[in-house]
């Protein structure tokens, strides 16, 4: 089989992600469980269909031992986001199916203080989760509100693209790293001098990207990035802990300056099964919040979360809680989500 077949069959199935390994049988991943996609294929095969989307740079770059991070286009116009890397000596490859469409924040049953948070003129929103929790949608499910909403000018910053948006009412620049532009930190310098208003940076990976970000954020534009955390306290400790000793405390009076909020997110198996649901924990850079990352009190984050409902706060825990009460997913998946089970008990 093509890749654009598998793909396209992997599509038929719901599935989010499909593995190809040379010598290993193709995996399909489908509402979050790992699937044998039952199709055989020879490690010859295998290998012709992997080497099939690079091109000759990228080929001699993974001879190298470069992992390789790029966007492929199927048949039917879908895009995917594909790794390749060695193991073992041989080739392999995860791709990520991409919807074509950008859901809305409403599709996507996200609370309304996230289009609040987008509206906003300037600040830093960070969309935070584990791989393959959704992110990237949320993100773009918000630059497209704002597409949708006001005539402003957005300049995207990813590794590779993942959705390709329309412009509606802003102007969109969409730069890809190490195609249009070195990295993500260099793009970001650059963007200041490009008259942008919205900045969206696919990850905040280094302490240069981190320290761009804020100076950007600063200077009155807002902007919205990711990062590999599971809570809101984790993902304030994580910026600082990124940045060399000399300059943390630089770092968290310019957070507290500049953060509009932070969401973490999950997506979890729906208890009627065919799919799943995105659970979240929401803080907002309220007075209280801003004052407790300026005093170096993350831990107290679990507090202000809890009695911040009023401004659209809530923890993951009570989310799970409330998700359990409504029947729409099981406490055994509350439980295994849960990033403080003794803490659920009491909810439940």
């Amino acid at each position: 089989m093509t890749i654009d077949q598998i793909v396209l069959e992997a599509r038929s199935r719901n599935c989010s992600d499909v593995h190809i390994s040379e010598g290993m049988d193709l995996v399909f991943r489908v509402h979050g469980s790992m699937t044998s996609a039952g199709i055989p294929m020879s490690p010859q095969e295998t290998r012709a269909a992997i080497m099939s989307m690079m091109n000759e740079k990228q080929k001699a770059l993974l001879a190298e031992g470069t992992d390789i991070d790029f966007s492929l286009t199927t048949s039917d116009g879908n895009r995917q986001r594909v790794n390749v890397f060695m193991q073992q000596g041989k080739a392999a490859a995860t791709i990520r199916l991409l919807n074509n469409t950008i859901p809305t924040l409403a599709e996507l049953k996200l609370p309304d203080v996230l289009r609040e948070m987008a509206e906003k003129p300037r600040g830093l929103i960070l969309v935070t989760g584990p791989t393959g929790s959704g992110k990237s949608t949320t993100l773009a499910a918000m630059v497209d509100h704002i597409n949708e909403m006001e005539a402003r000018h957005i300049i995207t910053i990813e590794d590779p693209i993942e959705y390709v948006y329309e412009t509606r009412k802003s102007l969109i620049h969409q730069r890809e790293v190490g195609h249009d532009t070195v990295s993500f930190a260099s793009a970001l310098r650059s963007a200041l001098r490009e008259d942008p208003d919205v900045i969206l940076v696919g990850e905040m990976r280094d302490y240069e990207t981190i320290s761009a970000a804020l100076t950007a954020a600063e200077t009155g534009h807002l902007v919205l990035s990711t990062l590999h955390t599971t809570g809101a306290a984790q993902t304030v400790d994580r910026i600082i802990d990124a940045c060399p000793s000399e300059t943390q405390n630089q770092v968290r009076t310019q957070l507290s300056g500049v953060l509009n909020g932070v969401v973490t997110q999950c997506l979890i198996p729906l208890a009627s099964g065919g799919g799943r649901i995105a659970a979240t924990e929401i803080l907002v850079g309220t007075d209280a919040v801003l004052n407790l990352i300026r005093e170096a009190k993350a831990h107290q984050m679990g507090t202000a979360m809890q009695s911040g409902a009023a401004f659209g706060m809530h923890t993951l825990n009570s989310e799970l809680c409330r998700l359990v009460n409504q029947g729409t997913i099981t406490p055994q998946a509350a439980y295994q989500f849960s990033n403080d089970r003794k803490d659920l008990e009491q909810y439940l």
